[in-house]
């Protein structure tokens, strides 16, 4: 076994299987979020769960630590399980050569430019055919979902008849960078045939050439989990004085993985602008996702960066326990007046889903998924400009009673959208449509079900919502 924090992983990459005996981990059960979502929502999701009560399903993804990915499959898995649905999960085994393939892939997906060299390519699909080799799907499970690119390439190799595969994209994806970069069209488009639908998490990441049918099911917070229950006020304390920060100083955060795209750079120039007006403090918390080894890099460039900055708290926060780590970002994110989030590409951006249920006001910007939780004005503010987003987070230090009522706001749109619950709800939802031929490659390939209001739907031209 390896060690990801509070669970194991076995040898073979299983991270939950009740067949093997191992379920190292749990979440609350289904009736102990009716307080919070109503009993009509948890009826919609026990009548669609008994649906399809019984079936065998298989989730696989790159990595058990770190990252929004597994955090969701962290309840997932376990709740499934609860509403009678056999859910197993692995992860795939891969060299760092490969995850730094992977994630030149991820990053070439979400618009920079260049090409995924053929030497990229070859690592890539070795590595797919030595997890394919293993034997990674050791028992007969009825429906398969993989998470993301890096083990997008499975089906190809090991699907069997009557078997249901479903690739998940929670990135931020743009159909006009693959069309004009054929070498990555190509790539991608060759190992997403083999499977019999998409999910994504928003309408404009929806490619829509592929020929298959395509679901929007956005991402969602588990409200009950250790990164998301509330805290008393000793336990916030208790991370802040670990940490020597002063809950006296008004506290600006940006807490999530060290990454390029999630413009750490800008929070920073943001609050220098603002320490011209007001005392407050920042901090910069995250970790390295064991699939990201970018990370390391962006974490030296904040470092020094913000070397001579006393002002500035940055933290790199151990996942060598899960649930300890996600205590911290809880009581962080409760500690903090304002977070900001003013990534340049963003998938979804569960930080932010995760900010606004603890009513904080938050400033992401106009990229990716974000105007789904931020409404400008309303949830939040976009980001523009350090010195214009400066005058936002003055307004909001100022204004306490303002930052709340926006902050209340954004619990309330996230308790309407984006808890646990439904989204479970619509996944099964989606399953059930494919697996009774409600949609199908051969009938409905260009078919696009939508459980959650559209957003740009200026850059779609076919539609069915639910």
């Amino acid at each position: 076994m390896t060690n990801t924090g509070t669970s194991s992983v076995l040898a073979d990459g299983t991270v939950y299987s009740k067949r093997k005996n191992f379920c190292p981990f749990s979440t609350s059960p289904p009736e102990a979020y009716a307080p919070i979502v109503g009993e009509e929502r948890m009826e919609r999701l026990y009548r669609i769960a008994q649906r399809v009560r019984g079936l065998k399903k298989l989730a696989l993804n790159a990595t058990a630590k770190g990252g929004g990915v597994a955090e969701m499959l962290y309840s997932t898995v376990p709740f499934l399980n609860m509403l009678g649905i056999d859910t197993e999960w692995k992860i795939v085994r891969g060299s760092r050569q490969y995850f730094e393939s992977t994630k030149e892939l991820h990053n070439l997906l979400q618009g920079k430019s260049g090409s995924f060299s053929r030497e990229q390519q070859q690592t890539y699909i070795s590595t797919i055919e030595e997890c394919a080799r293993q034997n990674l799907v050791d028992y007969e499970p009825e429906v398969i979902e993989v998470h993301d690119p890096q083990p997008l390439g499975l089906s190809h190799y090991l699907r069997r008849p009557h078997e249901t595969w479903l690739w998940r994209c929670h990135i931020h994806i743009d159909e006009g960078t693959l069309e004009s970069n054929s070498g990555l069209w190509d790539f991608l488009t060759g190992w997403a045939k083999h499977y019999d639908a998409a999910i994504f998490s928003a309408a404009q990441y929806i490619i829509s050439w592929w020929p298959l049918p395509k679901f929007i099911i956005p991402p969602f917070i588990d409200p009950l989990s250790e990164k998301n229950r509330e805290l008393n006020q000793e336990e916030i304390d208790r991370v802040l004085a670990k940490y020597r920060i002063d809950p006296r100083v008004p506290i600006i955060a940006q807490i999530g993985r060290f990454d390029p795209w999630k413009g750490i750079d800008r929070t920073i120039a943001t609050y220098r602008r603002v320490t011209q007006e007001r005392e407050c403090q920042l901090i910069v918390a995250g970790g390295f996702a064991a699939d990201d080894p970018e990370g390391e890099r962006i974490l030296s460039r904040v470092y020094e960066d913000t070397k001579n900055d006393t002002g500035v708290h940055v933290l790199n926060l151990s996942l060598d326990d899960r649930l300890e780590n996600w205590r911290e970002v809880n009581a962080l994110q409760r500690a903090a007046t304002v977070i900001m989030q003013p990534s340049t590409r963003e998938g979804f951006g569960l930080v932010i889903t995760e900010a606004l249920w603890k009513s904080k006001p938050v400033i992401g910007a106009d990229v990716g998924a974000i105007p789904l939780q931020i409404r400008d004005g309303d949830t939040g503010y976009f980001y523009e400009t350090p010195h214009k987003t400066a005058e936002k987070v003055v307004h909001l230090l100022e204004k306490p009673k303002a930052a709340q009522a926006m902050g209340n706001r954004g619990r309330e749109y996230v308790k309407r959208n984006f808890l646990l619950p439904d989204r479970i709800a619509d996944h099964l939802m989606a399953i059930y449509m494919i697996m009774t031929g409600a949609v199908s490659k051969e009938v409905s390939s260009e078919s696009i079900v939508s459980f959650h209001p559209w957003f740009n739907l200026s850059k779609r031209t076919r539609a069915q919502c639910l």
